[in-house]
């Protein structure tokens, strides 16, 4: 069974932990992202994270249900790092490039934490306002409603599923990343015109390029779409 979840006025008055200082949500969550980039998901346990923070592990229970509530405040926590001082220009277009940019290379900056919560839904503040935001920004342009969620649908799943696949080839360890990488040189680059015309053809094009995040490619694509939608009225 889930535990009551202390209130802020009372988690306040805990004395500070054995390195000095008193717990928040905020300090769990940060050190849980520290601990994420250091030691990866596997590493991450709450035993760790109550040794890093110099405190029982069973005081962690105080500030959050359970692990999947950490999760869920560490998703939260990178969607409001990507949005930080963002604010609406009018132009549509570029804001919205600017937020697709800024949530892919918030999660980029913490691999281990974005495969983690990329595919979760947290329902908490930055998260709903980076929701809201992004609507803000559709609705503002005039398209219907309909035109609006379809958009903003495809534009928040593209973001996070590439936010996803990118940072999974960064969490790799770093042999396997640089072998994946030779790939396309050392294979790729190598088969014959006669068994694979188009790929022989497209060889140094496809070394060049695919070791590269298609994402800001995938973006202008999408919102090339949305243009066009603009225009047909």
């Amino acid at each position: 069974m889930a535990k009551e979840v202390v209130s802020e006025t009372d988690r306040r008055r805990r004395k500070p932990t054995k390195q000095g200082v008193v717990l928040t949500q905020k300090l769990i969550v940060e050190t849980a992202l520290r601990m994420l980039r250091e030691h990866g998901r596997e590493g991450m346990t709450v035993r760790r994270l109550g040794v890093a923070l110099g405190a029982d592990p069973s005081t962690l229970y105080r500030y959050f249900r359970g692990t999947d509530d950490l999760t869920l405040a560490i998703a939260d926590e990178l969607i409001g790092r990507a949005m930080r001082d963002w604010r609406a220009t009018g132009d549509w277009r570029g804001d919205l490039r600017d937020i697709g940019l800024r949530i892919h290379a918030a999660y980029l900056d913490h691999p281990e934490a974005a495969v983690l919560t990329a595919s979760r839904v947290s329902g908490r503040a930055n998260e709903i306002a980076t929701d809201e935001a992004v609507l803000g920004v559709l609705r503002a342009t005039g398209l219907s409603d309909p035109d609006v969620v379809r958009i903003y649908q495809a534009f928040i799943d593209q973001t996070l599923a590439f936010a996803a696949l990118d940072a999974a080839g960064l969490a790799l360890p770093a042999a396997a990343r640089a072998a994946d990488e030779e790939v396309w040189r050392a294979t790729y680059a190598r088969l014959s015109p006669d068994t694979h015309p188009h790929i022989a053809a497209t060889a140094p094009l496809l070394v060049a390029r695919m070791n590269h995040s298609a994402y800001p490619t995938a973006l202008e694509m999408l919102l090339d779409s949305a243009a066009a939608t603009l225009r047909a009225g």
